[in-house]
């Protein structure tokens, strides 16, 4: 069962509940900064609301379109592997596989097996058999959202990194036969917690512990009190430690 919670703006705060067909029309539009649609669906692990899953957690969600596919068995193998690094950034993770949950279960004894070196798998997998949240986060290429009703949309291959106020802050969307980079989505968290808490932006390949960029909004006198020192590469591009 899914339901869709459609947010209201200035007419009411009350959530509604509609029905989902799959209309390009229709469709949520996705943005960073959106706030992140809101559903009803069953997991590997009960039924969850997911902004109630998300509570005062950023969370991941990812992707894939189906059970037993090769890549899809590595990425989360190695994202479960490396939930206890997820936890202390107070990050949720949460998967989606557009097949039913009983089959999901079968899979994780596979994951288990041969991508998690057999500890136990760490977290819900939801079972987009309907692929209505495939639709409502637009997972998709042209050609899979035209396959959405019946046969493997290989394109359900997505990445969303949402905050706890349920704001979109990050998406990736990988074709069927590249593999997610988990060392990439932990430093993007790392990049974006960093922002929001000392008001930086991070540089190309930047990784923690390196040096960070003062954004151009921010005066070179108020730069010196917030940051202390500071090198000017041109009055648009100054870098700091946070050390």
């Amino acid at each position: 069962m899914f339901r869709q919670f459609i947010r209201v703006p200035a007419i009411s705060t009350r959530a509604l509940t509609r029905s989902i067909t799959f209309s390009a029309a229709n469709q949520p539009r996705i943005r960073i900064g959106s706030i992140a649609p809101n559903f009803e669906t069953e997991t590997t692990q009960g039924k969850i609301n997911f902004h109630d899953f998300i509570g005062d957690s950023w969370t991941i969600l990812f992707s894939h379109p189906a059970d037993f596919t090769p890549v899809c068995t590595t990425e989360l193998g190695a994202f479960s592997a490396l939930k206890p690094e997820f936890d202390s950034r107070n990050v949720k993770l949460i998967g989606l596989s557009a097949e039913p949950i009983a089959k999901h279960k079968e899979w994780i004894k596979d994951i288990e097996e041969v991508a998690t070196g057999g500890k136990e798998f760490q977290f819900p997998i939801i079972g987009d058999e309907s692929r209505e949240v495939s639709y409502l986060y637009d997972m998709v290429d042209e050609e899979g959202f035209k396959n959405l009703s019946g046969g493997l949309v290989l394109t359900i291959r997505s990445v969303y990194i949402i905050d706890p106020s349920k704001k979109v802050r990050l998406i990736m969307t990988y074709p069927a036969s590249t593999g997610r980079n988990s060392a990439e989505v932990l430093r993007v968290i790392d990049a974006l917690q960093l922002a929001d808490k000392r008001g930086i932006a991070t540089p190309i390949d930047w990784t923690e512990g390196q040096d960070v960029i003062i954004p151009p909004t921010v005066s070179n006198e108020d730069a010196k009190k917030k940051f202390g020192d500071f090198k000017e590469v041109k009055p648009y591009l100054r870098y700091t430690s946070l050390k």
